[in-house]
């Protein structure tokens, strides 16, 4: 059962760290963000 359990956390870690991996990728994309609004349409550049 220890080893079981020595499974289970290292599977956690490892998703967590595919889970910020991918987090931090979307943050560091530049791009254009483009909404629109009752106020019309908003284009920003990052």
């Amino acid at each position: 059962m220890n080893r079981n359990v020595t499974y289970v956390v290292i599977a956690a870690l490892a998703v967590a760290v595919v889970i910020f991996g991918y987090l931090y990728y979307q943050e560091s994309q530049s791009g254009v963000t483009i909404e629109l609004g009752e106020q019309g349409i908003s284009i920003e550049g990052n």
